[in-house]
């Protein structure tokens, strides 16, 4: 394998690290998130266990939505599975014996232990195990967007980046091992797709490796062969191999992203795992008539909910993509006379799908108003002339532009054509 070298990062100068403060003071999803009323703490609930208010949860159940069609265009099912285990579960998997450290400690129930879960894969082995399986159903993809939980020191959380109640988008792929490589690939492929609508840049694609002193599955053969596979996998594609950076059972591609301030995590993976299949005892029956192990390709397309929402709000500075957007379009009526053309052009791209409001007089003056507004993509105007006319208003753009008067329904027609594209622009380019 080789190894590509880190970049070494440039000498910053007094004003590079200025405006670099600067810009994330203003990405700061901690800030923006409480500014824009997406989500906030209560120390009654408990440090990382953030709760989502209305906008925020808009974003967030038009984000799980996104990713769960796009996982069942890819031939993914999805599945359901508790919170809850029992600890010898984790104890097959090898999360008790490597892992122990972030969970939160057991409880009983009567004779038994139980433990909040850390990770889903341990469920969804016992899913695909659920019954006989055969190569002709080979590849399994199993998806879930499910709660998780880690046991974080209070010192690290912070916002929806460090939490201790995860909600991970998460799958697993069981497949053959000629399988696993393209499925990996594949999972790529969704990963890039996704990034490219949601306005997100990796910032390089890390090949994570295990490393000295580390808590790994001891069992050299097994981490050959799954390495082998992502390379191939990663075929064509820039990667740098750090050791160090491994699951415990297995190594992992991470697609790396940058924050504000150039700070980076890991925000998508995908690994492969000859481990767990062998711990469950899983198999499926061959076409030569005899028990064959599965490979299981763990993959997640926008990793937690909480760190893609927080890398979104920092990478966009809370004016989100129009599709994502709480807020669509905001009709802003001039004077009290206007009122009823607005609710009426509300109800109307209500009926479309998009998220509409009107932001009434008594909210303030025209630019009071507009200047609120600022991070919704689209504004109408409402006003003495365009009433007059009929169906026409006055469209305002977030970016600045103002395209002029068009009638209602023509707005909403664009407004919609723009949210299904999932563009970056908001309006077309003459």
């Amino acid at each position: 394998m080789v190894l590509v070298p880190w970049t070494v990062p440039r000498e910053t100068t007094v004003h590079d690290r200025n405006h670099a403060r600067s810009h994330d003071r203003d990405h700061d999803h901690r800030r923006l998130g409480r500014e824009l009323a997406l989500f906030d703490t209560d120390p009654l609930m408990g440090a990382g266990l953030p709760y989502w208010l209305p906008d925020g949860a808009v974003v967030r159940h038009t984000l799980e939505e996104y990713v769960r069609e796009a996982e069942r265009r890819a031939g993914y099912r999805h599945v359901y599975s508790p919170v809850l285990g029992k600890r010898e579960l984790y104890e097959i998997s090898g999360h008790w014996e490597h892992y122990r450290d972030d969970m939160f400690p057991p409880m009983e129930l009567g004779a038994e232990e139980v433990v909040l879960r850390p990770s889903l894969c341990p469920h969804h082995a016992l899913v695909y195990r659920s019954r006989a399986r055969s190569y002709r159903e080979l590849p399994l993809r199993i998806a879930e967007l499910g709660a998780m939980y880690r046991s974080e020191p209070s010192g690290v959380l912070g916002g929806l980046s460090r939490v201790r109640a995860i909600h991970l988008n998460d799958a697993h792929i069981f497949c053959t091992p000629d399988q696993a490589a393209a499925e990996a690939r594949a999972a790529l492929g969704l990963i890039r797709r996704a990034h490219a609508d949601l306005g997100i840049r990796a910032a390089r694609h890390r090949l994570s490796l295990p490393g000295p002193g580390g808590k790994y599955v001891a069992d050299p053969e097994l981490w050959r062969r799954a390495t082998a596979l992502l390379e191939e996998a990663l075929d064509g594609l820039p990667y740098e191999a750090v050791e160090g950076e491994a699951a415990f059972y297995g190594p992992k591609i991470d697609v790396q992203i940058e924050d504000a301030a150039g700070r980076e995590s890991t925000l998508s993976t995908v690994q492969i795992d000859f481990h767990q299949p062998e711990r469950f005892g899983l198999r499926y029956l061959g076409p030569d008539g005899a028990r064959h192990r599965p490979v299981m390709v763990h993959r997640s397309v926008i990793g937690s909910v909480e760190r893609a929402v927080a890398h979104l709000i920092e990478a966009h500075g809370g004016a989100f993509p129009a599709w994502l957007a709480p807020v669509q379009l905001v009709v802003l009526p001039v004077a009290g006379a206007q009122r009823e053309a607005a609710y009426a052009l509300v109800r109307q791209a209500t009926d479309l799908g998009l998220r509409a409001e009107v932001a009434d007089p008594e909210r303030g003056s025209l630019g009071a108003r507009v200047r609120a507004a600022r991070k919704v993509p689209y504004q109408a105007v409402i006003g003495v002339r365009e009433a007059q006319d009929g169906d026409l208003v006055d469209v305002r753009l977030r970016d600045g532009r103002r395209p002029g008067q068009l009638s209602g329904t023509e707005l909403l027609h664009r407004i919609t054509d723009r949210v299904e594209a999932r563009g970056p622009e908001l309006w077309p380019s003459d």
